[in-house]
């Protein structure tokens, strides 16, 4: 008895005390980021007809589905093609500002309604892949998805950096941006524009309202009361949203696999052949027709795939099925791009698997990331980047240091400035999270499964330095007056 309530105790302390799965959260942002921004410039050209005013499906008849269903879009505040184009430039701007990872939070909203807006408009544009961007822009807002991988962590090391030199840290952009969403969403409340359903303006209400909160009390000492009681309703949220995203992926999953069993041609071993010889699926005819012609082969695939979806929530309880099936399953996408032309639902599903890497390969490929980085701009020298190794010093000249022995206190000097030592690098293994301090942050790899530890193995955070064992802590010291992003 006391061996179960001592590990429900240690679950709820993990749950509350850090924002697991920052490795995981963070390729799950820039999958879907990446995956948007990349529909929505290739569709560039002919946005006007999928979502604007020069499309079939005209904006009176969506103002009567909306009528109806009550989804959220912007484009019915008005159909002039002036604020079409402003909205579509949002949300290519947000997508590419998500990807980057500046200003994460207020990001992932502008990401939000950029989605939401353009599919609610024409609903009948979509696809699956569609309907898994509509699904996760919704759940990046709940995560603290910039944890690592991007410009907010390598803000929020250089302010603790600074506050480490007794130097006082000031967030003027913050204050803006969090000034000028409140001011809009007052207007649009007053005016009456959201009127339709509640979730979305109320996820709007409370996710402005909270940034204000993080303000407020990032004003005060780090170890305060509301500050610790926000962490924990943050880390709290974040946790769950997680698990919502890798339950999303194994229903995904699990109801393609149940309803293909269903299927005759997927039960005689011959589904896999019948898309092959449509030509809306065959951008490259010549594969197309070689695959569909080995009988062998489309027989296969077909049972693979039944195989592998039925299979793969059940494998979450053993790591290393689990990511071989999750090879399968990515490979399986990539494949489908090629072969049957749809790029972006592949990305999209791609993106959801990620949710399932190890913690342990995706540190590998930050590192790989972040030596082919180091690579590039040795080979590419300018001035941009003169001053220091990782462009830091832009602007700055450097002069030789003088021969002799390095003291302690130059050591010291040296492994504490940004981006050198262990705690403030810039490979993937540096990208602790922000709030550790000026010391060594040290994570501790946790599993981050549905709270039985059956999913992605996640980055725990435990640190020993000030950030009091929160791994994902960025918040405001004392001397900082900013924004929680």
């Amino acid at each position: 008895m006391n061996g179960i309530v001592l590990s429900v105790s240690r679950s709820i302390a993990r749950v509350t005390g850090a924002a697991l799965g920052p490795y995981q959260t963070a390729v799950v942002r820039i999958g879907f980021a990446a995956t948007w921004l990349l529909f929505l410039l290739r569709e560039l050209p002919h946005r006007h007809e999928l979502y604007g005013p020069d499309g079939p499906w005209g904006h009176d008849l969506a103002e009567q589905l909306i009528a109806d269903n009550g989804a959220f879009t912007v484009l019915m505040w008005s159909d002039g093609r002036a604020w079409f184009e402003i909205v579509y430039a949002v949300a290519v701007l947000s997508s590419v500002l998500l990807l980057l990872g500046w200003r994460t939070r207020t990001m992932s909203v502008l990401f939000m309604v950029g989605v939401l807006s353009l599919q609610n408009r024409s609903v009948f544009m979509g696809d699956g892949g569609d309907n898994v961007v509509h699904l996760m822009s919704i759940y990046l807002v709940l995560t603290r998805c910039g944890q690592v991988w991007s410009l907010d962590a390598r803000r929020a090391r250089r302010a603790a950096a600074a506050r480490a030199r007794g130097e006082r840290v000031v967030d003027r952009v913050g204050p803006v941006l969090w000034s000028a969403l409140g001011f809009g969403l007052v207007a649009v409340t007053s005016a009456g524009l959201l009127d339709g359903d509640w979730f979305v303006p109320a996820l709007l209400w409370a996710v402005w309202v909270s940034l204000g909160l993080w303000w407020v009390v990032g004003r005060g000492p780090e170890g305060g009361q509301p500050r610790i009681l926000l962490d924990v309703v943050t880390h709290v949220v974040h946790n769950g949203a997680l698990v919502v995203i890798m339950a999303e992926a194994c229903l995904i999953y699990a109801t393609a696999g149940w309803y293909k069993i269903q299927g005759s041609r997927w039960q005689d071993g011959t589904a896999v052949y019948y898309p092959l010889n449509l030509d809306y699926f065959t951008p490259w005819p010549a594969l197309s027709d070689a695959l569909a012609a080995n009988g062998t082969m489309i027989m296969l695939i077909t049972y693979g795939t039944v195989a592998v979806q039925v299979a793969f929530p059940f494998t979450l309880f053993n790591r290393r099925v689990k990511n071989v099936l999750l090879a399968v399953m990515m490979t399986e996408h990539a494949v489908i791009a090629v072969t049957l032309g749809l790029p972006f639902f592949s990305l999209a599903m791609i993106a959801a698997d990620a949710v399932f890497l190890p913690t342990s390969f995706l540190r590998r490929l930050g590192d790989w990331a972040a030596r082919a980085r180091g690579r590039l701009l040795r080979r590419v020298p300018s001035p941009l980047f003169a001053g220091t190794a990782d462009g830091h010093g832009a602007g700055r000249t450097t002069t030789p240091p003088l021969p002799g022995p390095r003291t302690r206190e130059g050591e010291r000097a040296t492994g504490a400035g940004a981006g050198a030592g262990t705690g403030a690098g810039i490979g993937a293994e540096a990208e602790a999270e922000a709030g550790a301090g000026a010391g060594t942050v040290a994570g501790t790899g946790a599993d981050a499964g549905a709270g039985t530890g059956t999913g992605a193995d996640a980055e725990a955070g435990a640190g020993n330095g000030p950030g009091a064992g929160v791994g994902d802590r960025k918040g405001p010291g004392p001397t900082h007056v900013g924004f929680r992003t």
